[in-house]
């Protein structure tokens, strides 16, 4: 299932990389390519390169490359299905699925998604106008969340009445029920969800309302916070809220700190800390992992994440491993959450973040800070309780660092605590947790950016291995920007190393460059999607004697050595000597003519041929 080809291509066709680039980073534009920050890493010498004739880019910090589709997706963190509607939408371009079910579906979403839109807007201007809402925006105001910050999280207010909003909106009623937003009472009648509540809009991480938390007001009755039922929009267990406020930021520090409460949120961004999100009435889990790493490696847990013992620690090792993050705890103090330590001291809680502890660090640290140290008694007490801590971690290494921590603090030798380890971890193991090697689940997220095959240096201002490999590059560079130029010119002969061959026959037999990119294998395609980018200053006729002189130079060589085994050297001597003639006479500062470029051209794959 998906959207037909021909679509995708006209979305393709119609974007406009740079324009769209540039929504999210400030593009120069040097000779014909445009270079500028890389929005995926940070950096302060600009090195990503845009291709805007043929709609292709790459960052030779990070390798990270590709078209406006990939773009997008990098960007946005969206499927590939999901980055091409997001195009298609900025283009003004209907779209056509592969599954009539699906269209249908999408359909579906939108018509929901409309509505919640409607509903956010509704409510929230509620909040801002309506007499009934004075008292929600005191309390929010004592809270610190002034007019500014209810404007920019578009926090709202649901009035207490029995059907205002479903009333207030021009939605289908069956609409209204599939978002959860009203339901039918049991008089039949159509009544919205909430009532005399004021509510957080949650959002997907593209920025589509898709659900909201309502909290109530003081001394009303009620649990203290409700959220709507999930519906096809939303499920909790899968929803992270304020990451599509935060998402950026968060790439950018590699680093996502999450709380308990949408308050937390707001807090955290009041003092600059624009990279927190919140679960929606649940605790942590997989999916919502599994979420984050698409956008960091590290994770700042701002609440206890102690309380269920054991079986959280387990879950939080293996997420460590299966996922490739680093797990840590917030600083904070005892007793006070994010949204009240904004208010009571701004610079505590952001050093409540910078300080954040590793995971088992903060647990093996809470176990040593509520003994008493004091006493012979209390530290051993301790010492056994921290292994018992430790010996969950899975690896071998960090639990003997920690152990070493321990002996220091406790006075116990290291090799009793490591004759205590073994037990404790084998009394585990046999209970169903963790054995020594601690392994409960094995998993890879794929490999990470790496630095890839250097062949053609750093980017911009490289400075690249001399030789054959140069210069053959820099014939497929002339061949990206002027194909017209060199490709008529130039012949499998004159390559040696595989991947530039291969560039080279992609870029022969393909009427284009996307086609080219289309056709390679993935690293032909990746040396191509470099070369797309690069600007050269090079000539064609400069490039194209080159590669005739050292062709002929390789041919040459093989000719001398051959003569030397040969019966009859003799014979030889002719082909040598004209062929030495042509490696003089190929001089770029004072070119042969294209008669002789042709001649020796047909010479060597004359020779090629004869040599099968």
């Amino acid at each position: 299932m998906g959207i037909l080809d021909e679509d995708v291509q006209r979305v393709r066709e119609t974007a406009d990389l740079v324009a769209i680039i540039t929504g999210y980073t400030q593009l120069k534009k040097v000779g014909r390519r445009w270079v500028g920050l890389c929005p995926f890493h940070g950096e302060k010498s600009p090195s990503l390169s845009v291709n805007g004739e043929d709609a292709l880019w790459y960052c030779f910090g990070c390798q990270a490359k590709g078209d406006a589709i990939s773009f997008v997706r990098d960007m946005e963190h969206l499927d590939f299905v999901s980055a091409v509607e997001w195009l298609a939408n900025k283009a003004g371009i209907t779209l056509r699925y592969t599954d009539r079910n699906e269209s249908e579906s999408r359909r579906e979403k939108a018509r929901l998604t409309d509505a919640m839109e409607q509903a956010v807007e509704w409510y929230h201007q509620r909040l801002l106008t309506a007499p009934d809402a004075g008292a929600a925006r005191r309390y929010l105001r004592d809270r610190g969340l002034d007019g500014e910050t209810v404007r920019a999280f578009r926090i709202g207010w649901a009035p207490d009445d029995w059907d205002a909003m479903a009333k207030g909106l021009k939605v289908p009623k069956e609409v209204l029920r599939e978002t959860g937003l009203a339901f039918l009472n049991r008089r039949d009648r159509l009544q919205d969800f909430f009532r005399g509540r004021i509510l957080f809009p949650i959002f997907d991480p593209q920025g589509h309302p898709i659900s909201f938390g309502g909290r109530k007001m003081p001394g009303a009755d009620g649990p203290k916070y409700q959220n709507l039922p999930e519906t096809k929009l939303y499920s909790k267990s899968k929803v992270l809220y304020g990451l599509h406020w935060a998402k950026d930021e968060i790439v950018r520090s590699d680093e996502v700190v999450v709380c308990e409460g949408y308050t937390d949120v707001i807090g955290y961004a009041s003092v600059g800390v624009q990279r927190a999100v919140a679960t929606c009435g649940t605790a942590l889990t997989e999916e919502h992992v599994r979420l984050l790493t698409r956008f960091a490696h590290k994770v700042v847990l701002s609440f206890d994440p102690d309380g269920a013992g054991r079986a959280a620690a387990e879950r939080f090792y293996e997420w460590e491993r299966k996922y490739e993050i680093d797990v840590a705890v917030a600083d904070l103090p005892s007793g006070q959450d994010p949204g009240d330590l904004s208010r009571r001291d701004p610079d505590r809680l952001k050093t409540a973040v910078s300080a954040a502890t590793p995971f088992l660090g903060f647990r093996v640290g809470r176990v040593l800070a509520a003994a008493d140290l004091g006493a012979p008694e209390g530290r051993a007490r301790a010492a056994e309780a921290a292994m018992g801590v430790i010996v969950e971690h899975p690896s071998e290494l960090v639990r003997d660092q920690y152990l070493m921590e321990v002996a220091d603090r406790c006075r116990v030798d290291p090799d009793r605590l490591r004759t205590m380890s073994t037990r404790l971890a084998a009394s585990g193991a046999a209970a169903g947790g963790a054995g020594p090697d601690g392994r409960h689940a094995n998993g890879d997220r794929g490999p990470r950016r790496g630095t890839g095959d250097e062949l053609l240096g750093a980017g911009p201002g490289r400075s690249e291995r001399p030789g054959r490999i140069t210069v053959e590059v820099e014939a497929l560079r002339l061949a990206v920007t002027r194909p017209t130029e060199i490709l008529p010119r130039i012949d499998d002969v004159l390559f040696t190393d595989g991947r530039p061959l291969g560039a080279f026959r992609a870029l022969r037999d393909a009427v284009s460059l996307p086609a080219a990119l289309e056709a390679a294998d993935p690293l032909t395609a990746e040396l191509l999607g470099r070369l797309a980018v690069e600007d050269t200053e090079a000539e064609p006729d400069d490039v194209v004697i080159l590669l005739l002189r050292e062709a002929a130079t390789r041919a040459m060589t093989e000719l001398e050595s051959e003569m030397r085994r040969a019966d009859d050297p003799l014979s030889y001597n002719e082909s040598i000597s004209w062929l030495k003639h042509q490696i003089v006479a190929m001089r770029p500062d004072d070119p042969p003519g294209r008669e002789a470029e042709e001649q020796l051209l047909r010479w060597l794959r004359q020779r090629v041929e004869e040599r099968g």
